[in-house]
């Protein structure tokens, strides 16, 4: 691969991001890297859970504030893909970048992420709703971001019109085309 990309990935919880950037990342050789994995690591810096952490997040903004400056770290080189919610937004100006928001409708990610982690759909709404509100508040307070405002988005993919291979060839032809441009 000759042009130094970075490749973003955001959505809701239950979009498939996580599948969608790891299949990339084997498609064209590039590291991967997802915020949830690097929150999941300062979760266990300071010694307590995600739930624990989440709702410290809550009221201490340099926790998001770690992240995103992780997350930031990662696209100044370049040359590798990152999941999350925030990704597209803390990539250094004249970055190559390709930004891809996934989404789908609140039944079907329910339903993905009580398959996921094995509860309730009712468990999973519930989940879903209030970290979806509090991740608003907090990014709407910390950054100013309206985290609904889609036009920072290259392309916007609605997951639950094709099946799990069907979206990966979509995006990994829109990888490849944005490549082949920007050789």
């Amino acid at each position: 691969m000759e042009a130094v990309v970075v490749i973003t990935i955001s959505g809701p919880a239950g979009s498939g991001k996580s599948h969608c950037a790891k299949a990339l990342s084997d498609a064209f050789g590039l590291p991967f890297h997802s915020a949830g994995s690097i929150f999941r690591r300062v979760a266990a810096e300071r010694g307590v859970t995600i739930e624990e952490l989440t709702k410290m997040a809550q009221n201490d903004d340099t926790i998001d504030r770690e992240i995103d400056r992780r997350t930031e770290d990662l696209a100044k080189a370049g040359g590798v893909i990152l999941e999350g919610r925030l990704v597209a937004f803390f990539s250094p100006p004249g970055t190559k970048r390709l930004s891809f928001f996934l989404t789908a409708p609140m039944d079907d990610r329910v339903k993905r992420i009580a398959d996921r982690e094995g509860i309730t759909i009712r468990e999973a709404r519930l989940r879903t709703i209030a970290r979806e509100n509090g991740e608003r508040r907090r990014y709407k307070k910390i950054y100013g971001l309206d985290i609904t405002d889609l036009s920072r988005y290259d392309f916007v993919v609605n997951t639950s019109l094709w099946g799990k291979e069907s979206i990966i060839e979509l995006l990994k032809g829109i990888v490849d085309l944005y490549l082949r441009a920007n050789a």
